[in-house]
């Protein structure tokens, strides 16, 4: 193929050269999604068990889905919990990256290192902590339990994506600002913000999908009438295999997939 010799980048690598590297990064993505792939036509399937390729199309596993008011009910739950994580987390976390970012203190990276720890250490120990202190302040089985339970996790990746974009901003805009007369707190609504909009736009859908698609977290800290979708979903598998479930993975994929591509949208406008 001709397009085998063309340069593939300034440095006059070849697309031929870089050809095992095109094979390699195509096995790493049908690794990742083929699974996917598989879920979503098994939720499709009219038998009463997962099947894959599903023999008959039916449609009524999403009918039990809609129709069941206990999986509505902690859809529902797991929505509300995502929703109030983006308000507590994507404030907190940009205002954490900006004052961290801004910080002449020495201990300021000690600080920024210490807010990520709970994605940086396994899930499973912060679960187990977080139950721990919520059994001292009885806040097990609380939604507000769950949303600060979230939190803990969705900050720190407000964190790194703030500070990221902080990092290719002009600084100096905001010294003008404020040497023109703007408080801090004016300066960087009015100047800092707008630069870094597409950034806290991303954040915010991150902190809902890392809400919304928790498990280890919503299995030591949601129950009873403040069930997850996930700590259902997990429940439902560990005592049968559903294929409810098939549905409610496709319809978290849908919804995932569209927040994400919302995202990719609007950044694409702000950039224009």
């Amino acid at each position: 193929m001709t397009w085998l010799g063309k340069p593939a980048s300034d440095t006059q690598i070849t697309h031929g050269a870089r050809l095992w590297l095109y094979l390699l990064a195509a096995a790493v993505f049908a690794f990742l999604i083929v699974p996917t792939l598989i879920v979503i036509p098994m939720s499709f399937s009219e038998s009463q068990y997962l099947e894959f390729p599903p023999r008959h199309l039916s449609l009524r596993w999403y009918e039990a889905y809609f129709q069941s008011r206990s999986w509505m009910h902690a859809t529902a739950t797991s929505f509300k919990a995502a929703a109030v994580t983006v308000v507590v987390a994507t404030p907190l976390g940009t205002v954490a990256a900006y004052g961290l970012y801004n910080a002449e203190l020495a201990t300021a990276r000690l600080v920024s290192l210490l807010l990520i720890t709970p994605i940086v250490i396994p899930v499973i120990l912060v679960g187990t902590a977080i139950f721990y202190a919520y059994v001292r302040l009885k806040m097990v089985n609380s939604l507000i339990g769950v949303v600060l339970a979230h939190s803990i996790l969705a900050i720190p990746v407000v964190i790194m994506i703030v500070t990221s974009a902080l990092k290719s901003f002009d600084m100096n805009q905001e010294r003008v600002a404020r040497s023109l007369g703007a408080s801090r707190v004016s300066a960087f609504f009015m100047v800092v913000v707008p630069q870094i909009k597409f950034a806290i736009l991303t954040a915010a859908v991150l902190s809902f999908l890392t809400s919304f698609d928790e498990v280890i977290v919503s299995l030591f800290v949601s129950g009873g009438d403040n069930s997850t979708l996930t700590r259902i979903m997990f429940t439902a598998l560990r005592d049968q295999i559903d294929p409810t479930i098939a549905a409610i993975s496709t319809i978290m994929i849908v919804v995932t997939s569209v927040l994400l591509a919302l995202a990719q949208m609007f950044g694409r406008q702000s950039k224009r």
